[in-house]
């Protein structure tokens, strides 16, 4: 399990990006969501050793890897943001240049390894082609290829399915799936839908402190009864908002349909009551209209009000 306790980053200015983060991740796939600016990639580049944090602690398995990121390396497969490859290089080329500078060895040598890596993630049919005729989706497959190389126990990757098409993120999906059957995967996300497609559990980052840490399923049991959908006239939405928690609003057959997050139950006139979303549940405590979505599907800790409380199974 990597544990992460009372993380802080603080950039010139002063920045505070990190404000005492406290977060368990456990084996399979866990979800970081938040927006952009929350502090997840800072977040995300500390925990793989590319960043110092002011102050705090970090464990892997119970191997303290705080002032000696370099114990991690050889057990991480990192996969950033943003990830930069050499377009005139074939995506073969491209990944056995990756693999040396990775300082990766293989018993059946490079090549074959390079070979296997690249039909694990569905691109043989293109390892020849050049990597700047590869689609956002084969160079996110490509990259999660290297970062899979020597088998690491952790994997992270940092808002993998940005800009991806519907397909594509579809097939990403599967992918990452199937990497986390077997390793800790931390996928860190400003899209909803990816958290509620893969993360069994997940936490919630913003302005550099973690809300809560709970899962797809106590978010929307917690919702349960508290969102409302109607119709909302054009004139009408900007006053809605000022005196409600609106959650979601968008246009069905050219009328304005909108969700509320109405806790007493007392909603608009007109509006009915509708199964929640995660990302219902994320907007409303965006918004600051709730502290935390408690879950007891997980042991550990989750975080409300910027104080650790323990969940009991």
């Amino acid at each position: 399990m990597l544990k992460i306790r009372e993380l802080v980053k603080i950039y010139p200015g002063p920045v505070a990006a990190l404000q005492g983060v406290d977060l368990d991740v456990p084996r399979g796939m866990f979800g970081l969501l938040g927006p952009n600016g929350a502090g997840k990639t800072t977040l995300m580049r500390i925990v793989a050793g590319l960043l110092e944090p002011t102050s705090g602690r970090i464990t892997l398995d119970g191997e303290d890897l705080t002032g000696h990121p370099e114990k991690l390396w050889p057990h991480l497969g990192y996969l950033p943001q943003d990830f930069g490859f050499f377009p005139h290089l074939s995506g073969e080329k491209m990944l056995m240049y990756l693999l040396k500078l990775k300082g990766v060895q293989a018993p059946g040598g490079l090549k074959n390894l390079c070979g296997e890596l690249l039909e694990r993630v569905n691109l043989t049919f293109a390892a020849k082609r050049k990597v700047k005729g590869y689609s956002g989706g084969m160079r996110q497959r490509l990259g999660i290829a290297q970062a899979i190389a020597g088998n690491p126990r952790l994997l992270i990757a940092d808002e993998p399915t940005a800009g991806l098409d519907p397909e594509e993120r579809l097939r990403f999906y599967r992918l990452l799936s199937e990497l986390a059957a077997d390793r800790t995967v931390i996928l860190s996300t400003h899209i909803v839908e990816d958290v509620a497609v893969l993360c069994p559990s997940f936490a919630v980052i913003r302005s550099g402190r973690l809300l809560t840490v709970t899962t797809p399923s106590a978010v929307r049991n917690g919702l349960h009864g508290s969102i409302f959908e109607g119709t909302v006239q054009p004139e009408d939405y900007e006053l809605l908002r000022q005196d409600r928690c609106v959650t979601q609003a968008f246009l069905v057959e050219g009328k304005n349909r909108v969700r509320v997050y109405q806790p007493d139950g007392a909603p608009p006139d007109g509006f009915v009551s509708v199964t929640p979303t995660l990302e219902d549940g994320y907007l409303v405590l965006m918004r600051g209209y709730a502290t935390s979505f408690q879950s007891t599907e997980l042991t550990g800790k989750y975080v409300t009000n910027g104080t650790s409380q323990e969940v009991s199974r």
